[in-house]
C-alpha cells in the first residue's frame, strides 16, 4: 500500500491510501478529469445529456403544508428526484462514463447501497454501450429488490456480496478488489464523495451542479440566500453537491443529516460524527466509525443508502473547520418526516432523503416563521414503498408472503443462477 500526503487534501483529511496497483489507473483517472474539466466539446456533450436525457435543470418545489409541521418556516425542495433514474446519482454518473468512453475503457463496475447508484451506472453504461457490473450486499439486495430488478433490466450483472455485515460497505470492498485485477480494461464508478483521490473531487464538481442550479432558483422564487441548507450525508455526494455552492455564504447554515439509526446510545446507527473518530477506510483519510482497536465497527440505519461507517473526507474538512453542522437523525423521525411529506404534499421521498425533512423540521422549529430553508430532496420513494408499508404497518404479514411469492413465480428462472 502507499499514500500521497498531498494529492486531494481537504484539511487534514482526504488523500490517497491504496495498493500499488491501482497508483498508475487512479493517475490516468486524475489526467482525464482534469482535461475534461476544461475541454468546451466535453462539457457541452455532458450539459447536453443533463438537459436531454436527465431532465435538468431540476425544480425547486415550495412545500408549505409540510412547513406548518417545521416552526412554519417557509421550506423549498430541490426536486432531484425526478431527474431521470429517480435521484441525483445520474449527476456523477454520466460523467464517469464519459470519462470511461474517453479512456478507451469498455467494462464498468460500482457499488451500491440503497440501489439508486446502481441503477444510474447501469442507465448510463447501457446508453454508452459498456460492459457493466455491481457489487451490492445481500442484504441491500434484499431491502432494493426492486432496483436489483431495474438494474438487471437495463442489462447490469449485479453480484450480491454475502460476507461481513453484508451491506455498502462490504460491496465497496469488493469493487475494489475487482478493480484491482481488471483495472486496465474497468474503471471503477465510484458512487459518492469519499475513496482515493481523485474521486471525492471528482464526484462533487459532478454534483455541483445541485447546488449552483439550486443558488439561482432561490435569489429569483425568493430574492435572498436561504437561512439554512438541508441534506441527509451517507457518503455525501447529494449534501456535498448543494452545500457547495453556499461555503462562502458564512450566514447560509449547512447542516447535514446522518443516520442515527435506532439512537446513538442504542450503538446501532451511522452517525460517524456523533461517534466516529478519523482513520482510513477504501482510500481515504476521514471520519469512521471503529473500536478501540481500530476495526471498523459495523452500521446501521433503516436506509440502504445511508448505512455506511465512513463519510466523504470533505465532510470531515467542513466539520472540523466548523462550516458545517452534523446531526443524527433516528429511524423512527426520518419515517415521521416522510409519512409528512407523502400526506401534506403528495410527494413520496426516498427515506434518505426523508432524514433531511427530519432535520428540515428541527432547524425549522429554531428559525420560526421567518425563517428559510432549502432541502435537497435526493432521490424519489418508490424503492422503499415495501420497507414504508412494514414500517407502518399497511401490509399484513400474509400480504407480504404472498407478494414473495407473486415475485417469486414470476421471475425467470436461470440454472446456472447468473439472474436476466
Amino acid at each position: 500500500m502507499t499514500s500521497d500526503p498531498r494529492a486531494g487534501r481537504f484539511g487534514d483529511f482526504g488523500g490517497r491510501y491504496v495498493p500499488e496497483a491501482l497508483v498508475a489507473a487512479l493517475d490516468e483517472l486524475d489526467a482525464a478529469r482534469r482535461a475534461a474539466e476544461t475541454d468546451p466539446q466535453f462539457q457541452a456533450e455532458l450539459a447536453e445529456l443533463h438537459r436531454s436525457y436527465t431532465g435538468r435543470p431540476s425544480l425547486l418545489t415550495e412545500v408549505p403544508r409540510f412547513a406548518q409541521h417545521a416552526g412554519k418556516a417557509r421550506i423549498f425542495l430541490k426536486r432531484e428526484d425526478l431527474n431521470h433514474t429517480g435521484s441525483h446519482k445520474i449527476n456523477n454518473v454520466l460523467g464517469q462514463a464519459l470519462l470511461t468512453v474517453r479512456m478507451g475503457k469498455k467494462r464498468v463496475i460500482a457499488e451500491t447501497g440503497a440501489g439508486q447508484h446502481g441503477v444510474a451506472t447501469a442507465t448510463a453504461a447501457a446508453l454508452m454501450g459498456l460492459d457493466c457490473v455491481v457489487y451490492m450486499g445481500e442484504r441491500d439486495t434484499e431491502r432494493q429488490a426492486l432496483n436489483v430488478a431495474r438494474m438487471k433490466l437495463l442489462g447490469a450483472e449485479v453480484i450480491p456480496v454475502k460476507h461481513g455485515s453484508r451491506t455498502l460497505k462490504d460491496a465497496v470492498n469488493e469493487a475494489m478488489r475487482d478493480w484491482v485485477t481488471n483495472v486496465d480494461s474497468t474503471h471503477y464508478v465510484l458512487g459518492t464523495v469519499t475513496g482515493p483521490h481523485p474521486f471525492p473531487e471528482m464526484v462533487r464538481n459532478f454534483h455541483r451542479i445541485i447546488g449552483d442550479e439550486a443558488r439561482a432558483q432561490m435569489l429569483q422564487e425568493v430574492g435572498r440566500l436561504p437561512d439554512a441548507v438541508c441534506a441527509c450525508v451517507g457518503g455525501g455526494s447529494n449534501a456535498i453537491g448543494i452545500f457547495h455552492a453556499f461555503i462562502g455564504d458564512a450566514d447560509v447554515r449547512l447542516v447535514g443529516l446522518e443516520a442515527g439509526g435506532e439512537g446513538v446510545a442504542s450503538g446501532r446507527h451511522a452517525s460517524r460524527f456523533a461517534t466516529g473518530v478519523p482513520g482510513v477506510l477504501h482510500g481515504a483519510a476521514t471520519y469512521l466509525l471503529q473500536d478501540e482497536d481500530g476495526q471498523t465497527i459495523e452500521s446501521h440505519s433503516v436506509s440502504a443508502g445511508l448505512d455506511y461507517p465512513s463519510v466523504g473526507p470533505e465532510h470531515a474538512h467542513l466539520y472540523t473547520s466548523g462550516r458545517a453542522e452534523y446531526r443524527p437523525v433516528t429511524d423512527a423521525e426520518a419515517m415521521e418526516a416522510f409519512q409528512l411529506l407523502c400526506r401534506t404534499e403528495g410527494i413520496i421521498p426516498a427515506i434518505e432523503s426523508a432524514h433531511a425533512l427530519a432535520g428540515a423540521r428541527q432547524v425549522g422549529a429554531e428559525l420560526g416563521p421567518d425563517g428559510l430553508i432549502l432541502v435537497n430532496l435526493s432521490g424519489r420513494g418508490d424503492k422503499d414503498v415495501e420497507t414504508a408499508a412494514r414500517w407502518f404497518d399497511i401490509l399484513s404479514g400474509e400480504d407480504i408472503v404472498r407478494e414473495k411469492q407473486i415475485k417469486a413465480e414470476d421471475e425467470p428462472q436461470d440454472a446456472e443462477g447468473s439472474g436476466w
